[in-house]
Order: C-alpha cells, then structure tokens, then sequence
C-alpha cells in the first residue's frame, strides 16, 4: 500500500463508523464484532435490506458466526470516489462496471475483478424504462415524446450517477436507430432531450424524490426497479411506460481488496457476493424487481418484467471505457450537449 492510500485508510480506521454518517444505514448492533461494509449505488437499500438477513442466516449456519453488514448508498460515481478517497468498504456493489474500474485502477481493487463472479460479476440486471403520472396525461409512449416542449423530464445527473448514464444511453440507443446513426442529429435528440430536465439530481433515488414527493417534472426516466417500487407504493398515481428500445443495465460488484486484506475478511466478503446468486437471493432480487441473472428465476417472474423490450448492452457502443471517454468525460458529448 502506498503512503497516500495508507493515509486514506487510516483516516478511515480512525474516523470508523462515524465516516458514514448521512450516507449509511446499519444492521443493529455492529459494534465491535465481526462486520463488513457494502459500498452501494442509490436504489439498491431495499434490495440489501432483505438481503442481509438471509446472509446473515447463511454465515451464520456455515461458520457459526454472527456477523453485522453496514450499508453506504449515493450515486454510483460519487460512491467510487468516496472509495478512493478513503471509505473503508470490504465489497462495493455499484450501478457499472466503469465505476468499479476507477477503483481497480488506483490498485485497491485486484485486475480481473469481472471474471471473479458468474455473469461478469454482475449477478442481477435492470433496464431503463418511464414513470409517468397516473393516466399518462401527456401520453408519454417512447423517448421521441421526451423531446416535446409540453414535457418536463426528471433524470439524474451522469455526472455523478450511474443510473444516468445507464439513462443517457438508452436515450442514445433510441436516437442511433431513430437516425441511422448519424452523430450530428442524434446529438441533437440528446440535447433536445436534457433542455427539456427540470434539474439533474445527484443519484437515482435524489430524482426519483424530485418527481415522486415533490411532484416535479410529467416523467421520470428510471431504474425499472425504482418505477415498480413507486408504483407498488402509489398504484393510484403513477404507472411504467416501457419504452421501444432501452438497454440492459449491469450493476456490477466487488470485493475491495486492500481493505479486505487489511481487514482480515476476505472470505466472508467473497461470500457475501457469492451467495447473491443463490436461488434465495435470486429469488429476493426479483421481489424488489431487479431481473435475475439465473434463467430458471427469471422465468418464475415472467409475469412482472416485460422480457420481449429491445435491449442494447455496453458492448453496442464499445465499452464502457470508450463510452466514458466519448460522452461522460470532460469535453465529451455531454458535456457539449449540456453546455450549449
């Protein structure tokens, strides 16, 4: 470990649970046991609320221990950057794989992480879909209608959350089949698209509050996970459009090496992300709608996910690598898009 991460981390250590505070929810009693700490993107606390218990049930009848799990939840981007700027976490559980590398690359994160885990370490998938006001006053049907003036569109900023990108692109992919792939109008759709943003939240859930509490914006471009929660708990004022052509989003996950190492929980933090493709975790993933990586669960929730959308994946546009550099990175096509 180098002096400035060695730095960071004692920072860290010293600052403890305290390091969290505002960003975090915590398992009872963590204490001074044995404990791990999930660094995670916005919409994701549901899902490791449920999940914890079981994992806890499952460490508990494998090894005999009991075990606390503290959970840190933003927008993804953000998250990564807390990583690295010294947020202890044993496994980060983040909205893509591009985040993940920024750790990797600051060498806290061992090279090959993606192929660590089954399905490029990716073991549950969404895509991006709207969330409209009940009825659909505007009569909001695909992303074209996102570009008229009597819209008002709520979406996070890609600045800072991975749901945006995952947003953007999906906007992207829609516009590149729209117009033949032809980059100077398909820029335009993009900045049609953004002018018509009320305000670009920092993360997912930060935007889904603007347009679910606070009542701004006549559609939200949203986590498919998100809009069934929202509308799970406000059937009576808001339902999901599903657009004609989204994107497969692959929230990604690791185990953050240096501090596993450091730690001394190395094996249980491999577990804690193993056991995430167990049938009961599957199983879990689905019931707070994110889409299953294991075929057999995915079809026993055939009824709730609408398996016949077209859906681009990263690979479509080269990469996240390339993709950041091309749109997100400073100077790129957001930035131009946005600025103007």
């Amino acid at each position: 470990m180098n002096k400035k991460k060695f730095a960071k981390f004692c920072l860290a250590s010293i600052l403890g649970i305290a390091a969290f505070t505002g960003v975090c929810s915590y398992d009872a009693g963590a204490g001074s046991g044995l404990h791990i700490i999930n660094v995670s993107y916005d919409p994701t606390r549901e899902l490791y609320e449920s999940y914890n218990k079981i994992f806890k049930e499952h460490w508990k009848e494998k090894t005999g221990q009991d075990v606390e799990v503290i959970q840190s939840h933003g927008g993804s981007g953000k998250q990564a950057l807390e990583v690295i700027n010294g947020l202890q976490a044993d496994v980060v559980t983040l909205a893509l794989e591009y985040d993940i590398d920024a750790i990797e690359s600051e060498g806290m994160i061992y090279d090959g992480w993606k192929e660590e885990f089954p399905d490029d370490s990716a073991p549950y998938t969404s895509t991006i879909v709207f969330l409209v006001r009940k009825g659909n006053p505007k009569n909001i049907q695909d992303w074209d209608d996102l570009i008229r003036d009597d819209v008002d569109v709520i979406t996070p900023n890609p600045k800072t959350s991975g749901g945006a990108r995952w947003n953007y692109l999906a906007a992207w992919a829609y516009a590149q089949k729209t117009y033949d792939n032809q980059e100077t109008q398909m820029e335009e759709f993009i900045k049609k698209l953004y002018q018509n943003v009320l305000v670009l939240d920092s993360g997912a859930r930060s935007a889904t509050t603007s347009f679910v509490e606070n009542g701004q914006g006549d559609v939200l471009i949203a986590w498919e996970n998100e809009a069934f929660l929202s509308v799970q708990d406000a059937p009576e004022n808001f339902e999901i459009i599903d657009p004609s052509i989204s994107i497969l989003a692959q929230p990604s996950v690791a185990v953050v090496d240096e501090v596993a190492e450091s730690r001394g929980t190395e094996d249980i933090s491999r577990e804690y992300l193993n056991y995430l493709y167990s049938d009961d975790a599957q199983r879990i993933a689905a019931e707070n709608y994110y889409r299953p990586v294991s075929q057999k669960i995915l079809k026993e929730y055939g009824n709730v996910f609408d398996l016949t959308m077209e859906l681009k994946t990263i690979d479509d546009f080269g990469g996240w690598q390339e993709v950041q550099q091309k749109h997100f990175a400073s100077g790129g096509v957001f930035d131009r898009i946005y600025s103007n």
